[in-house]
Order: structure tokens, then C-alpha cells, then sequence
């Protein structure tokens, strides 16, 4: 079993990276799956599956959170001369969200040891 604030630990980590990553300069050497709207996919699932394993009893106001961050970083995009914000990388975050917490379900069912609360 991984301890929970090693999940918090990776949580906050994958969070300020999506945000670095999103504010950067879009540039070759960024990791990317070449679809915009796929990486926002996979960086929310991520961080719902992480924030879930972390805070394990907060699941409405990590959900809730995690919409906000998303929206967060489509404003800040717009401030950027380098960057675009757009509202359907925020509602790809959403679905992200969403996978996440259905991905966290079936894991659990699946009584995975490292995922056990």
C-alpha cells in the first residue's frame, strides 16, 4: 500500500506541472500526444486517480477543485500572447475528471493493493 501523502505528494507535483506545462511556450520539446485536447484529457484523469488516492473522503471538493483549476488555466491562458484559451480544452478537463473518477472505481473494485485507502 502507498501512504497517502505519497499520493499527495505526486497529486500537487502532477498539478503544478500541468500548470507549468499549460503556461509554458509551446515548444518541440514539450511532452505532448500531439492532440491539445488529449493531453488535457490525460493530465485530469491523472490528477483525479492521484487526488482521489490522496484525499480519499474529499471527492466532491477535489471534483469540484479540479473544474476550477482547469477553468483557471484557460484564464490564464488568455493573458498570455503565446497561448489561446479555449472553453473545450476546460470541458476536456471536465471529461478528464469524470474518466478519473470512473477509473478510480474500477480499480477499487479490482482491490488493487496499492490503491486500498
Amino acid at each position: 500500500m502507498i501512504a497517502p501523502a505519497l499520493w499527495k505528494a505526486a497529486f500537487w507535483i502532477c498539478a503544478a506541472a500541468i500548470l507549468v506545462l499549460a503556461l509554458a511556450p509551446a515548444a518541440p520539446e514539450l511532452p505532448t500526444t500531439g492532440w491539445d485536447k488529449s493531453n488535457h484529457f490525460i493530465g485530469f484523469i491523472t490528477l483525479a486517480v492521484l487526488g482521489l488516492q490522496g484525499y480519499p473522503k474529499r471527492g466532491a471538493t477535489l471534483f469540484v477543485g479540479l473544474l476550477l483549476f482547469g477553468g483557471l488555466i484557460e484564464l490564464l491562458q488568455s493573458f498570455t500572447t503565446y497561448r489561446f484559451a479555449e472553453w473545450i480544452d476546460w470541458i476536456a478537463d471536465g471529461i478528464g475528471v469524470i474518466a478519473g473518477y470512473g477509473l478510480n472505481v474500477i480499480l477499487r473494485r479490482h482491490s488493487l493493493p496499492f490503491l486500498r485507502p
